[in-house]
């Protein structure tokens, strides 16, 4: 079996809220307030991760603490991308990620191509299939 290559994206800053980062970046002409509005959520972007691999998906998020969900790809039964009007335009949306429960495992929102990541995962359960 082929080893497959992780997939990992973070939540979109400006595409997921254009009108926020506009507004921010103006803060930063009116006072510099912008720029710390700016760098928080930039830090907060990067330290939020959902990551596919060949055995599961790892969702992880936190600045100064880390909270970890892991599922293994087997008992994923379902993903469900969720995009409103703007988000489809903007290539930006919520995945879900449930298994055998009523509720989803986790929920992760701003995600760019949410379709890729939906693919991604499929892509991992063929190949745990296959091999």
């Amino acid at each position: 079996m082929p080893d497959m290559e992780s997939y990992q994206a973070h939540p979109a800053m400006f595409r997921a809220h254009p009108f926020w980062f506009i507004l921010f970046v103006l803060l930063i002409l009116a006072g510099g307030l912008g720029i710390l509005i700016l760098l928080y959520w930039y830090i907060k972007t990067r330290a939020t991760a959902l990551t596919v691999t060949e055995h599961e998906i790892t969702f992880e998020q936190g600045i100064l603490s880390k909270d970890r969900t892991g599922v293994s790809l087997r008992h994923v039964r379902a993903v469900r991308v969720t995009q409103g009007f703007v988000n489809r335009i903007l290539g930006v949306g919520t995945v879900e990620i449930s298994t055998a429960g009523d509720e989803p495992e986790f929920e992760v929102s701003d995600m760019p191509d949410p379709h890729e990541i939906r693919e991604a995962i499929s892509r991992a359960q063929a190949m745990r299939a296959d091999g």
